[in-house]
């Protein structure tokens, strides 16, 4: 697994290695992705194999923290709408660091998910301990994208994050608890 975050790191010239490394690390890239179960039928045994030792050991996101750029960010808005028109927005809560911390590597685990049926599920999960605190709410909307950072430079001629939505769900809650998609 850090292979593959070193690989991709060097191939997308995210690090001081000079770019014509790039066309082998990609196929060395393609081979080790080959070779974890990556690519491929989702229905091959060995593929399967592969990830349920990757997920049941915890190593699925690999060493990525240790690459020479930081992950991108991502971001989680809750918009709850209520049947008088108010909209408030609210971010997940945690309850303590570490917390945090798996919520954050939940984000960036959900961008690789490859059915968007387990994503909306997930994010439902999510949107319902929100309603549970805002039981009046008519709909709630999860709305889960990339923030993106200003440079450096960008930053001191004033330019500010921006965000960039990749999934909204609309989710309505009824008040025993049943839900609609």
């Amino acid at each position: 697994m850090s292979s593959r975050h070193f690989v991709v790191a060097v191939t997308n010239a995210n690090t001081l290695l000079p770019a014509s490394w790039s066309p082998a690390l990609s196929f060395v890239d393609r081979i080790t992705a080959t070779a974890l179960g990556e690519q491929g039928s989702t229905a091959n045994p060995v593929a399967q194999a592969v990830a349920a030792y990757t997920y049941c050991a915890g190593v699925e996101t690999g060493y990525g923290f240790f690459a020479p750029r930081p992950s991108t960010v991502r971001k989680l808005v809750f918009e709850i709408e209520y049947s008088d028109g108010r909209v408030q927005y609210e971010l997940p809560h945690v309850g303590d660091a570490a917390t945090g911390l798996r919520l954050s590597l939940l984000f960036d685990s959900l961008v690789r998910i490859p059915y968007p049926d387990l994503r909306k599920t997930m994010l439902k999960m999510m949107a319902f301990s929100v309603w549970r605190e805002h039981r009046d709410a008519t709909t709630i909307r999860a709305v889960f994208g990339l923030v993106q950072l200003p440079t450096i430079a960008e930053f001191k001629r004033g330019k500010k994050e921006s965000y960039s939505v990749l999934y909204a769900y609309d989710f309505t809650f009824a008040p025993s608890g049943a839900t609609n998609p």
